[in-house]
C-alpha cells in the first residue's frame, strides 16, 4: 500500500501524459507557451504502463486518471489506455482533457477500456472562451464533450474555473447548460500552479462566491460528508435532484485529511500533492533495470513522507516551481 505518517492511503493515481498543451488558459500559462520537456525526458509508452502495472497490482491502486497538458496530444495514448485496461485487476479509468480532439478519440478511447472523461470548459461564450485561452477552439470543445457523451464516456464531468472580470457572473448559467446536457459540473477554485507566478488570493473567486451566485437560480441541498468519501469536490443536489454540482475548494476549503492522491509527472517523478516542492524520481530506477520491487519501494518511501497538508494557508507558503502543465492535473 502506498500509507502515509497520517493513515492516508494512495488509491488513485493520477498520470501526466506529457506537458504539451494546445491552449494557453491565463491561470496556467503564458500567451507564448512554456519550454516543453525534450522527447528522451518523458516516459515511454512501456515506462508509463510499467509504472501503472507496479501501481495497481503491487501498491493497491485502484483508479487512474490520465492528465497532461493535454492527455490527447500523447500518440500512444489508445494503446496506453488498451494496456491499462488488460490489468488484473482492472482500474477504473478516467481521462482529463480540455476537449480538443475529443470528438476525434472518442470512440477509440472507449473503445480501449477508458471509463469516462472529465473536460475543461470555464464559459459559453466563444468570446470570453477566446480571452481565456487565446484560441478560438470553442465549438470544438463544445462537440468534444458531446462525443464523450454518445460514446459511453460517462459521467462527463465539466470543470470550471471563474475568473474575476472576465467569466466570474456564468456560473448559473454553466449549471443550467450542465443539466440540461446531462454533463456532471464541477468549479475549481483557482489554485496558485500558473506558471507566470501571477496567482492572487485576493480577488480569487471563491467556494462561497460560487455558491451564492447558484443560489439566485437554483436551491442547493448539501450531498453530506458521507457521500463525499476522499473525492476533492463537495456536491450539493440542485432543485431537489437528480442533478448535482460540485465545488473543489483546494484553498478556502482544503481537503487534505481525506487525500488518497499520488502522481505522476510526465517525466518520471512522483509528487505526492499538486502544491508539492520535492519529487522522488522513478525514471532513473526504470531506466537502470531496477526490478518492480525496488520500484514499488521508492514509491512508497515517497508516499510515506507525504506532508499533512498543501499549506496554502501557511504564510511561508512558496508556489511550486512546476506548473501545472508539467506535474498533471
Amino acid at each position: 500500500m502506498l500509507i502515509d505518517t497520517y493513515g492516508r492511503v494512495a488509491t488513485d493515481l493520477r498520470v501526466s501524459l506529457t506537458d504539451r498543451c494546445n491552449l494557453r488558459c491565463t491561470y496556467c500559462m503564458p500567451e507564448e507557451g512554456l519550454q516543453w520537456l525534450a522527447k528522451p525526458d518523458l516516459l515511454t509508452d512501456d515506462e508509463i504502463v510499467r509504472l501503472v502495472r507496479i501501481a495497481v497490482t503491487d501498491l493497491g491502486v485502484t483508479e487512474v486518471r490520465f492528465t497532461g497538458g493535454e492527455p490527447l496530444l500523447r500518440p500512444g495514448l489508445v494503446g496506453i489506455v488498451e494496456r491499462c485496461a488488460a490489468l488484473e485487476p482492472r482500474p477504473r479509468m478516467s481521462l482529463t482533457t480540455n476537449g480538443i480532439g475529443l470528438k476525434r478519440t472518442a470512440a477509440a478511447l472507449k473503445a480501449a477500456g477508458l471509463d469516462r472523461v472529465n473536460v475543461s470548459l470555464d464559459t459559453l461564450r466563444p468570446d470570453v472562451f477566446k480571452t481565456l485561452t487565446r484560441r478560438d477552439r470553442h465549438h470544438d470543445v463544445l462537440d468534444g464533450m458531446a462525443a464523450a457523451r454518445d460514446a459511453g464516456l460517462t459521467p462527463v464531468k465539466v470543470n470550471a474555473v471563474l475568473m474575476p472580470g472576465l467569466n466570474d457572473d456564468e456560473a448559473p448559467d454553466l449549471l443550467a447548460w450542465a443539466v440540461e446536457n446531462g454533463y456532471e459540473l464541477r468549479f475549481i477554485e483557482q489554485m496558485p500552479l500558473d506558471a507566470q507566478h501571477g496567482w492572487k488570493r485576493d480577488g480569487m473567486i471563491t467556494a462561497g462566491d460560487i455558491l451564492e451566485s447558484l443560489r439566485t437560480r437554483f436551491s442547493l441541498t448539501p450531498e453530506g460528508s458521507d457521500e463525499r468519501g476522499s473525492a476533492p469536490a463537495e456536491r450539493w443536489v440542485v432543485d431537489g435532484g437528480p442533478h448535482t454540482v460540485g465545488v473543489i475548494a483546494s484553498v478556502t476549503r482544503p481537503f487534505c485529511r481525506a487525500c488518497d492522491r499520488t502522481r505522476l509527472t510526465a517525466d518520471g517523478q512522483v509528487r505526492t500533492c499538486l502544491f508539492a516542492t520535492e519529487e522522488t524520481d522513478l525514471r532513473a530506477a526504470l531506466r537502470s533495470d531496477a526490478p518492480d520491487e525496488e520500484i514499488a519501494r521508492i514509491w512508497k518511501l515517497a508516499m510515506w513522507g507525504k506532508k499533512a497538508g498543501s499549506g496554502l494557508d501557511d504564510p511561508s507558503f512558496l508556489q511550486p516551481e512546476r506548473p501545472m502543465s508539467a506535474i498533471g492535473g
